[in-house]
């Protein structure tokens, strides 16, 4: 589909929405934004800008924001950028579509354990799906810095559809057919990236952080495996390189939530507090169940799951994580 023009449609006009909506309109693609909000769509249509939830950001003027479902429904390709809880109620009101689905939320869904991806697929099982994952900030995406992300596609076709639609010159998406690895890598770096922001908040130094983001991976390499993951796809950008980028910055809300945590404030003023949703709120105690349902050790994310409810308080985490017993690294 080189050279051609699309009509792509995005869903959930948040910060990563609308930074993906700005990368994908360079090269004049009819760019379609659905906002929940009507004061963001006025926004968008009036001023070029989306001042709620990414300012400072000059959006192209082919970028156009809606509400009417039915015009999203005629896109060529949909991007899904809604709260993971919310994608099956998304996916149910949207109409009947032919467009390919890429989702770029990052869970998995509260009520049944499933896969984003798995989702889809019972409420759309006839469109194509695809999952975009990896290491990026909205902020950066939207100022054109250079960004890589994995494209996990069901088949290559797809891939050969999609890849020239999604890929620009500081955009460049790599080829998985991992699409439970690209997804587990997105879920499960959200949980592990507030337990860096508490080691940061609460002072306990670079050396607990880099052992943290570590021991973090081997718990997303076992649940992985569980869940039929290859190791490979976890140790790319949407696993070990999305798990780097947001344990260590606060420009990760989830990072910024454990930060608050380490230094001492409730999880229920931090949630509270917040305009945009940390997943890894939501996605830990589903993940927790999940991997204990499935016998796979997470200690990392109960302790995560502990803060969060107030079960424990970061020293008691702290001195039961580093009781544990000591047993090869490889596990």
């Amino acid at each position: 589909m080189t050279g051609e023009k699309a009509k792509i449609g995005v869903i959930g006009a948040g910060a990563w929405g609308t930074a993906l909506a700005q990368v994908l309109s360079e090269d004049q693609n009819e760019l379609l934004l659905w906002a929940r909000e009507p004061e963001v769509m006025d926004q968008i249509n009036s001023t070029h800008e989306n001042r709620s939830f990414l300012p400072g950001h000059r959006l192209r003027d082919n970028i156009r924001a809606t509400q009417d479902w039915d015009i999203i429904a005629a896109c060529d390709i949909l991007l899904l950028v809604t709260p993971a809880q919310h994608l099956r109620a998304t996916l149910q009101a949207l109409p009947d579509s032919d467009a390919a689905l890429i989702l770029c939320c990052k869970g998995i869904e509260a009520r049944s354990r499933l896969l984003l991806s798995e989702v889809a697929k019972i409420v759309r099982p006839d469109n194509d799906l695809a999952v975009l994952s990896g290491p990026t900030f909205a902020h950066e995406v939207a100022q054109g810095l250079p960004t890589a992300l994995t494209l996990a596609c069901e088949s290559e076709a797809l891939w050969a559809r999609l890849n020239p639609l999604i890929a620009k010159p500081r955009f460049r998406p790599y080829y998985s057919d991992d699409i439970a690895g690209a997804e587990i890598g997105g879920a499960v770096k959200n949980v592990l990236a507030i337990g860096c922001g508490v080691v940061d908040g609460a002072g306990l130094g670079q050396n607990a952080r880099a052992s943290l983001i570590s021991r973090g991976f081997a718990e997303m390499l076992r649940y992985g495996e569980a869940r039929g993951a290859r190791a490979e796809t976890l140790a790319g950008l949407c696993g070990l390189g999305d798990l780097v980028l947001t344990c260590s910055s606060t420009s990760s809300r989830n990072f910024s939530l454990g930060k608050g945590l380490g230094e001492g404030k409730s999880a229920e003023l931090l949630l509270s507090d917040r305009k945009t949703v940390a997943e890894g709120a939501s996605t830990a105690p589903v993940l927790q169940k999940d991997a204990k349902a499935r016998n796979v050790e997470m200690p990392i994310v109960d302790a995560v799951c502990a803060l969060l409810t107030g079960q424990a308080d970061i020293h008691s985490v702290v001195t039961q994580l580093m009781k544990r017993p000591l047993v090869s690294e490889r596990r």
